[in-house]
Order: C-alpha cells, then sequence, then structure tokens
C-alpha cells in the first residue's frame, strides 16, 4: 500500500504546510510519493532533500526585499515573483537547496501544471537539476495574469492550480490509496468565480482552453473538496488544514505575518500528530 503527500498551493499560505511539513519531518514520517501544486510544489521539495525549516527561513528573510517580489518585478519582468532571484540567487548561493539529498532520496515527488493550450493538468515526477533545473517549479507556481508563461519540451504552462488544485484523484489512480493532504484554507471554504474573469479573458484570447479552465476553476475545486471530505470520511485521506483562514496575503511581505502561518501550521501538526502517526502505522501494516 503506497502512502502519498498531497500539498495545496496558495502562495504564501504555504507557510502554513511548510510548519505542519517541518512537523513532520521532525517526527520521522515518511511518503512514498509526493505531489504539489504552485507553493505546494515550490516548498513541498524541502520535504524530499530533508532541509527543516529552509523554507520559512528564506521566505521570511527575503520577502519584503526588492529583489524577490513586488510590482517592479512585475512591470520590468512580467513576473510578480522575480524568477532570476527567487529560482536563482536564493536557491543556488544564499540558501542552497540540497539537489544531492534530494536525488538520492527515493519518494517519488510530482508536480502539477496546467498545459495553457489544452487547459489540463500535466503531472511531471520531478528528478532534479537536471530536469531543466527549477522550471518545472516556477511553471506550477506561475499565477496567471502576474506571470509569465513557462515553455518546457514545447509544453506552455501556467499554474497548476487552474486545472488541479488539489490532486487527490491522481495520486489514488496512480496507486496512492492512503494519503495525508494538506491543505491551506479552513473546512468551510469554498471557492468563488473568478472576479478577474474579464481582464484573463483579453490576456489569454489565443488559449480558449485555459480560460474555459480559469470560468470554470471555482467549480472543480469545490468538487475537489466534495471528494476530500468523502474520502476522509473512509478512512483513505488525512486531512490537515487551518481552524480559520489565515493571516496572510498571497504575496505577504510582512515576515512577522509569515512567521505566525508558519507557526499556525506547526502548532496544528503537533496537535493532530498522535493521530497522523497511527494513520501512516495502519497505512504501512
Amino acid at each position: 500500500m503506497k502512502t502519498g503527500l498531497i500539498l495545496e498551493g496558495g502562495a504564501m499560505r504555504g507557510m502554513f504546510s511548510a510548519g505542519v511539513m517541518d512537523v513532520m519531518m521532525e517526527n520521522g514520517i515518511c511518503f512514498n510519493g509526493i505531489v504539489g501544486v504552485s507553493a505546494g510544489a515550490a516548498f513541498g521539495v524541502n520535504y524530499k532533500s530533508k532541509q527543516i525549516g529552509r523554507t520559512i527561513r528564506y521566505n521570511a528573510k527575503y520577502c519584503h526585499d526588492k529583489r524577490y517580489c513586488g510590482i517592479g518585478s512585475l512591470l520590468k519582468t512580467g513576473n510578480l515573483f522575480n524568477t532570476e532571484f527567487c529560482y536563482g540567487e536564493v536557491p543556488l548561493k544564499l540558501d542552497v537547496f540540497d539537489f544531492d539529498t534530494y536525488e538520492k532520496d527515493p519518494t517519488a515527488f510530482y508536480i502539477t501544471c496546467t498545459d495553457i493550450e489544452s487547459g489540463k493538468p500535466i503531472y511531471h515526477e520531478y528528478t532534479g537539476w537536471n530536469d531543466h533545473g527549477f522550471d518545472w517549479i516556477r511553471a506550477s507556481a506561475s499565477l496567471p495574469l502576474v506571470s509569465q508563461i513557462v515553455e518546457i519540451d514545447g509544453l506552455k504552462l501556467l499554474d497548476g492550480g487552474i486545472s488541479d488544485s488539489i490532486p487527490v484523484a491522481f495520486f489514488e489512480s496512480i496507486g496512492y490509496s492512503k494519503n495525508v493532504a494538506i491543505l491551506t484554507q479552513p473546512i468551510d471554504y469554498r471557492k468563488e468565480k473568478n472576479r478577474m474573469l474579464p481582464l484573463i479573458r483579453i490576456k489569454y484570447r489565443k488559449y480558449p482552453n485555459l480560460i474555459k479552465a480559469l470560468e470554470n476553476r471555482h467549480l472543480m475545486y469545490n468538487a475537489e473538496l466534495d471528494l476530500i471530505a468523502n474520502q476522509e470520511n473512509s478512512g483513505d485521506l488525512f486531512v490537515i488544514r487551518p481552524d480559520s483562514p489565515l493571516p496572510v496575503r498571497r504575496a505577504e511581505k510582512d515576515p512577522k505575518k509569515l512567521t505566525t502561518c508558519y507557526e499556525i501550521g506547526r502548532q496544528t501538526a503537533e496537535k493532530e500528530l498522535t493521530r497522523l502517526i497511527a494513520f501512516m502505522k495502519d497505512a504501512k501494516g
């Protein structure tokens, strides 16, 4: 029976997920596979590289740095989160990502992106530096309207959350039958229709399938929440989520707020730890 970890996105709400993951790593909880979406992919790779504390460390340190994120970067490069700094300077020089450990660890790590020509999800098993550097992660986290399209091997890609925000069904379809999902919204959250659709229809008029996916994203997301509720009730899925909306903006620049969000994740994981360990023990027989 294969166990999986499923990581929702949510931009800087991902600090909650980082807190949860750090507690899980500290307690030796391992999975056969991990799938991350957007920020879930960007922060989740640290699970496979076993770098406890790295996600909150570099985000808290650089979140207010003009080189990291901001309108200036968006106007200059077309990316709200600066590609050269976020996917170059930080992980290669300033807070180095451990590719050696990542590549030696046997855990399969899947990244979810959206193919903008088909409007469908792409699930890519990311193997490390020789697999297009950080481009797969960057593609998964490239939010519409504030990011450039990322091209890899002829595919044109954007945020994985557009087409599959919480890929429980995907992981079950490839044999992961006992899964843990870390969500970044409370249990009563339901997504509403995107208010930016008029601008989206103009900017992406060459990609009608992408527009359709964005028009229907709230329906897809809420249907996934229904599936999650069913799987949670059946005992095949263990869900960790915040009790209330997290106190951060998507592009939060206040390190104190990021740290607060991270600590909420840690506290939530610690509260659920006994049940989680029992779930994992049962899953592994």
